[in-house]
């Protein structure tokens, strides 16, 4: 069981809808807390994945991330600094596609019923080197990048602080079952 199902079991399908829309708006006001780097900036967009995983599932996370990414590809602005359709074609589309990824590797530990600080700060380490995959793979097939040069300038700067991510989705998410717990 998901935190989301534990904490409202039997929800209805307008009730699921309604966390989705709830998690697409989190996501989307992550992404707007960056801090100005190249060749994305480092925003709350991972923190808001893993923790939509961690707390929902896979199918429920991968739901969540797709309605985000249509809201974005129709022009609205959840994208990281307002983003437009044209994120979807640039050279940082293989990040946005990774988040599909991400949030299933995440929610794929919640679904297994991984519970513990230590179980789902594990489950988002590896689900943050998912999402360099595609992250990476995008710009060395359409820029013709060198993968030496890719690692060096589009992963490295960001691995400390998606390690920190990682540990704070885990944190939120083992408190919210801590919390459910002592209820």
């Amino acid at each position: 069981m998901t935190l989301s199902k534990a904490l409202a079991p039997g929800a209805s399908r307008g009730a699921r809808a309604a966390q989705v829309l709830a998690g697409t708006a989190l996501l989307a006001a992550a992404s707007q807390i960056s801090v100005p780097m190249f060749p994305v900036p480092m925003t709350l967009q991972t923190l808001a994945v893993l923790s939509i995983g961690m707390a929902m599932g896979t199918r429920m996370g991968v739901l969540t991330v797709a309605a985000w990414l249509a809201e974005g590809f129709m022009g609205l602005p959840v994208l990281a600094n307002g983003g437009s359709t044209a994120a979807f074609f640039g050279p940082t589309a293989g990040f946005l596609l990774g988040f599909v990824a991400m949030v299933a590797v995440a929610g794929i530990a919640a679904d297994r019923g991984v519970k513990s600080f230590l179980g789902l700060t594990v489950a988002g380490l590896i689900a943050g080197v998912v999402l360099y995959v595609p992250g990476l793979a995008w710009p060395a097939l359409v820029m013709g990048k060198a993968m030496p040069d890719l690692l060096a300038g589009w992963m490295m700067p960001f691995v400390l602080g998606d390690i920190v991510k990682a540990v704070l989705a885990a944190l939120i998410v083992s408190g919210g079952w801590s919390w459910l717990a002592r209820r």
